[in-house]
């Protein structure tokens, strides 16, 4: 008797824990929803203005969203299918003025319907939606039909919806870890291998998550694309050295100057925004960087204008070079910044008026930096970074400002020369540049040397090339 009322008292209990491991997942499925529509909604705003508030990893990484993973997934999935989304919901008609407020929401359950997991009514929305799911269904058969393809894959080429795939690059933080423990480390979960330019850049396959990785949290590494982590290596800061990073945060190139400089020497970290300040320190904590101070190393944060340093101020009498990376348009960042599945990309028109007159407030504010870089005395060499792709920001302030540059004692110099891709042949010496390849983050990185120490102003472009 007791051994049948065990029995019979244990099922129901075991019953009950699935229902409850069910609902605890559905409530994870309700509330990533609603944190992916948040997200998406605040993407799709700042696309319409052209004024992004952040990125789409910026604004899912940030403390705020919980389920990080899963949030991450729905927002690029709703915006990879945006465009027949948006075709199906118009054609279905079946969005009232109420739910319209709350199309970012709505784009993500719709997703789910459409190309996504099944879901439950577990919200108004949901509810809402899969009353309308035969409605939903029908217009987007139709769309198949009206646009004479059999297969959603079909409908993507039309929409000409991509997917750009491109390796994780890692750095290694040299000043915490070396690269063959770091190579150790991450083997045991990735297939990694070593980066043939970038001495201390390691190559992981596309699509390594590795936000949550130990190595990551504790500044051991860290998350930095190959162009990017060129920069600092084409200046070439020597141990000892007084460096001045013009534009420093959000300090992944100043904590690599660190790096390359052993921890001896004096970085001088120049930025102006209150908040990124704030990130730039933060940066340098978790390199590590901060916790080396000595005799021997030296950090000085300047929170201000770089433009309005006086070069002969004796303050910076003994800086020998200068990593300038201006404010810059960005172009460069789309694939990185996922911007290829935003509206405004997919419509081509990235190159409206008001985008034009930014280009050009951008290009006369770099040129005036590169020309500032120029002046320090001390300093015998520059290097200029963009991450964009545009001719304007890179090669033509160049070509500006080599006159200036001849003046003050200063010539080309050609970092990387094994690199492929060059500079635009609009200027002289424009194979002293280098711009990235297609999967690149884009960036010109220029060089400049003093003829007289044979140092180098050299440019690095970060910009996409396709």
């Amino acid at each position: 008797m007791v051994s049948s009322k065990t029995a019979a008292t244990t099922a129901p209990s075991g019953k009950k824990r699935t229902e409850q491991r069910l609902s605890r997942a559905d409530r994870s499925s309700y509330f990533a929803r609603r944190e992916a529509a948040k997200v998406l909604q605040t993407v799709l705003h700042g696309d319409a203005k052209r004024r992004a508030v952040g990125s789409i990893k910026s604004l899912v990484y940030s403390p705020s969203v919980r389920n990080k993973k899963a949030t991450f997934a729905l927002v690029c999935q709703t915006l990879k299918y945006l465009s027949i989304i948006k075709d199906v919901l118009d054609s279905a008609r079946v969005l009232n003025a109420k739910w319209k407020r709350q199309e970012g929401l709505m784009y993500i359950i719709a997703y789910d319907i459409l190309f996504g997991q099944e879901i439950l009514p577990v919200g108004d929305a949901e509810k809402f939606l899969l009353l309308q799911k035969d409605a939903i269904q029908l217009a987007l058969a139709r769309l198949l039909v009206r646009k004479k393809v059999k297969r959603v894959e079909d409908l993507m080429d039309l929409y000409q919806i991509s997917d750009v795939s491109k390796p994780r690059y890692i750095r290694v933080n040299t000043l915490k870890l070396d690269v063959e423990s770091a190579l150790h480390e991450l083997g045991r979960q990735y297939q990694v291998q070593k980066d043939d330019m970038v001495p201390d850049l390691l190559i992981l396959p596309p699509g390594s998550d590795l936000h949550d990785h130990p190595l990551v949290r504790n500044g051991s590494v860290f998350m930095q694309g190959k162009a990017s982590s060129m920069v600092a290596v084409a200046l070439g800061p020597e141990p000892g050295w007084e460096v001045l990073d013009a534009c420093s945060a959000p300090g992944n190139k100043t904590v690599h100057l660190a790096s390359l400089m052993k921890g001896k020497g004096k970085i001088i970290a120049c930025e102006l925004d209150n908040e990124r300040v704030k990130r730039l320190g933060d940066t340098v904590r978790l390199s590590g960087a901060a916790s080396i101070l000595s005799l021997a190393f030296d950090f000085l944060f300047l929170h201000g204008d770089f433009l309005k340093l006086n070069p002969i101020d004796p303050s910076y009498a003994k800086v020998h070079a200068i990593l300038l990376d201006p404010s810059c348009s960005g172009s460069g960042t789309t694939a990185e910044r996922l911007d290829h599945l935003l509206p405004s990309y997919t419509a081509g028109d990235a190159t409206d008026v008001a985008g034009t007159e930014r280009l050009n407030k951008l290009a006369a504010f770099q040129k005036k930096a590169l020309e500032h870089a120029l002046s320090f005395p001390a300093v015998a060499r520059v290097v200029y970074s963009t991450c964009s792709i545009h001719q304007i920001e890179n090669e033509d302030v160049i070509k500006s400002v080599l006159p200036f540059a001849a003046s003050h004692g200063f010539q080309l110099a050609t970092p990387f020369p094994q690199w492929p891709r060059r500079g635009l042949p609009v200027l002289e010496g424009s194979s002293a540049s280098n711009r990235s390849s297609r999967g690149q983050r884009g960036l010109l990185h220029c060089s400049v040397r003093q003829k007289e120490h044979y140092q180098k102003l050299g440019t690095v472009n970060e910009g996409e090339t396709w």
